[in-house]
């Protein structure tokens, strides 16, 4: 098995508060606020043209979507031009790589963070993961995931942002086995399994309404899965 993704140091810049760990994280070039992402800095005139393009396309690519998004429509939002777009990104989809890059980052670093405020608690820091997968479904219920939403709009498994998404997936599931292997539970690669199955379940739910407040019954499943196979482990 590989070893999970290093660690990722909070860098300063936007953050969103997650109630779960009480605490503001920094999760990229994204803002969930009252299910909205954030227009100010996209064109902000003081911020340089990279990140304006960055904060532009993540909105418009977030809201609108990827295909119906074009460098026009994303320099416009950035305040810039199509030719300064260029300049930074070779093309539409070296912007939207570097956009998921951002958005998966900013996640490691809330995971870094519900670990450091449970250190030395793996199964306190595995319910914390739960926690957090449970506010993120009703944050994102507005719009969808947005990895769940690109892989939708990216057919092609090698595209460059599909491999991105599917790598960040693995990794997640191979730091989440990690923990349950960490807290003694029973099976640890399945219930790394089981619980990610919850966690995507609820971000699905919670986006079509299928069910009602998604996150709070994932977190309940979530925490079932745990006591019974931390119950399997001295049985």
């Amino acid at each position: 098995m590989e070893d999970a993704p290093a660690r990722h140091e909070p860098e300063s810049g936007d953050t969103v508060r997650y109630h779960c760990v009480g605490m503001m994280i920094p999760i990229g070039i994204i803002v969930k606020t009252d299910g909205k992402m954030n227009k100010r800095k996209a064109a902000e005139p003081s911020v340089p043209p990279r990140e304006r393009l960055l904060e532009a396309a993540g909105e418009l690519f977030y809201n609108d979507g990827i295909r119906a998004t074009g460098v026009e429509a994303i320099a416009a939002r950035a305040n810039t031009t199509k030719m300064a777009l260029y300049r930074h990104f070779q093309s539409k989809d070296a912007l939207l790589a570097e956009w998921l890059r951002q958005v998966i980052a900013g996640y490691w670093r809330a995971f870094d963070a519900i670990e450091a405020e449970h250190a030395g608690d793996p199964r306190a820091q595995i319910l914390g993961w739960a926690a957090f997968f449970a506010d993120d479904a009703g944050a994102w219920s507005h719009r969808g995931c947005p990895f769940i939403n690109s892989i939708a709009e990216l057919p092609d498994r090698e595209h460059v942002g599909r491999k991105l998404i599917a790598e960040y997936k693995q990794g997640q599931w191979r730091r989440l086995a990690g923990l349950c292997r960490a807290a003694g539970l029973a099976s640890p690669e399945e219930t790394a399994s089981e619980l990610m199955l919850v966690f995507e379940g609820a971000q699905v739910a919670a986006q079509n309404q299928s069910i009602a407040d998604a996150g709070a019954l994932a977190l309940r499943i979530a925490g079932a899965i745990v006591e019974r196979q931390a119950q399997a482990s001295i049985g």
